[in-house]
């Protein structure tokens, strides 16, 4: 029994759901996300929750229960709330700024790195050393967000690079005389 899985998925208001040829649709106030369903997952939306069950009691069927549920339920947050993430960057003369559709980042290279923002992120820079990562969609607003931070990871001696807001960074000791 998947401890995920049996529980619904609520809809709250200004949310619609869909199921159209395998396909899951939420639609809310920030946007609009598609699903492919899964054959071996039965979904049904009722009134105002989305429920889910297994079809049959294979290995795989079990594993897409708990699966499925928790990406509508992403799906759900992100259409109503939306997702963000904050990014510090820590260096000497290391900045952000955005330039029309482009991120263009300082972080002591030789050239700047000028990372273009994918459809559907909203990035912001309200000071030149945070970066704030916005978007309907959870696993892209992760993945923009790893991408910056693999330019310049904060390295353990001095802290410098970009990091998550609230990370911490494990500090080494530097060389004794």
């Amino acid at each position: 029994m998947s401890r995920v899985g049996k529980y619904p998925v609520e809809i709250p208001a200004g949310v619609q759901i869909a199921i159209v040829n395998g396909t899951l649709t939420a639609t809310g106030k920030l946007g609009k996300l598609n699903l492919p369903l899964s054959d071996k997952v039965e979904t049904k939306v009722e009134a105002n929750k989305v429920s889910f069950a297994p079809r049959g009691n294979s290995s795989p069927a079990r594993m897409m229960w708990g699966t499925t549920r928790a990406l509508v339920q992403c799906m759900v947050k992100g259409v109503s709330d939306g997702y963000s993430k904050s990014m510090e960057i820590t260096g000497t003369g290391y900045r952000a700024a955005v330039n029309g559709p482009n991120l263009v980042i300082n972080l002591g290279f030789s050239h700047d790195v000028v990372y273009a923002i994918p459809e559907g992120i909203k990035v912001t820079c309200e000071k030149p050393t945070l970066i704030k990562v916005e978007g309907v969609d959870k696993r892209l607003v992760g993945q923009v967000c790893a991408e910056i931070r693999a330019w310049r990871p904060p390295e353990p001696y001095k802290g410098k690079g970009v990091k998550y807001e609230g990370e911490s960074i494990l500090r080494k000791e530097g060389k004794k005389k």
